[in-house]
């Protein structure tokens, strides 16, 4: 019972996926960030499902299919890690000391360059699925189980940035050993599909998960001093960026 309370912690606060209320007390948050990556799957089979209605049923245009494609992510999630992404990106933008950056993400307020960096990201992820080949779709599903993997072993291992917040709350509350071992297990489960499905676009988008990952690590400890639940949403969105430019440019090179 307790791993379903689990289940509905992690899918009401990193998505909007209408489940039961569950109160948000350390037993029922133990094992959370295992079913982190199930948020992942359900857009990636969202987005296969529409892949299939938009091309094979609707014959929609490039841009609408583009577009459907890019906002998925976005309806499940409700954008609470785009949230994260803007935030950082204002922070690292201020180029401050560390207090100042720790500061400007807990300022509720949006700043220009979370602005310019929200509008770049959803243009660049627009243009990326305006060239993905049908194909390699199913590659693209599975790199939210991914980056969702690699989100939330992040969570459970760096140190965080403050002794308070919701990350905090999340690594005092974990199992971390078997919340490292279920992770490490979707994100090897990911690769593996990835790869059986189309090793070039999937060795590549792996690649990019990884190169992404060391970048977050280096750059959560270098400017922050650790990571925050705002540096874990950039982190996301940044590793399905550079993994569907990965599949994007490994399929225009075959």
């Amino acid at each position: 019972m307790n791993l379903f309370r689990a289940l509905a912690v992690a899918l009401s606060m990193y998505s909007k996926i209408p489940v039961p209320a569950v109160k948000w007390e350390e037993k029922n948050m133990k094992y959370a960030m295992c079913f982190f990556p199930v948020v992942g799957v359900v857009i990636g089979l969202l987005q296969l499902l529409a892949s299939c209605v938009m091309g094979e049923a609707a014959h929609c245009g490039t841009i609408l299919y583009a577009a459907v494609m890019t906002l998925i992510p976005v309806a499940v999630t409700g954008g609470i890690h785009l949230d994260g992404f803007a935030d950082t990106t204002d922070a690292l933008c201020s180029y401050g000391d560390r207090e100042k950056k720790l500061k400007i993400l807990k300022d509720p307020n949006t700043g220009a360059f979370a602005v310019i960096g929200l509008c770049s990201y959803f243009l660049a992820v627009f243009a990326l699925w305006s060239e993905m080949p049908e194909r390699v779709v199913p590659v693209t599903a599975c790199i939210y189980v991914l980056s969702r993997s690699l989100s939330g072993i992040s969570v459970v291992t760096f140190q965080a940035a403050k002794e308070s917040g919701l990350l905090k709350s999340f690594q005092d509350a974990a199992q971390e050993t078997g919340t490292r071992i279920v992770l490490a297990v979707w994100a090897g489960a990911a690769i593996l599909s990835m790869l059986c499905l189309s090793w070039k676009e999937g060795a590549a988008a792996a690649l990019a998960a990884l190169l992404s990952f060391l970048y977050y690590k280096r750059m959560s400890r270098e400017k922050f001093g650790g990571t925050t639940g705002d540096l874990a949403g950039y982190f996301l969105q940044v590793c399905e960026l550079a993994m569907l430019a990965a599949i994007v440019l490994a399929g225009l090179a075959a």
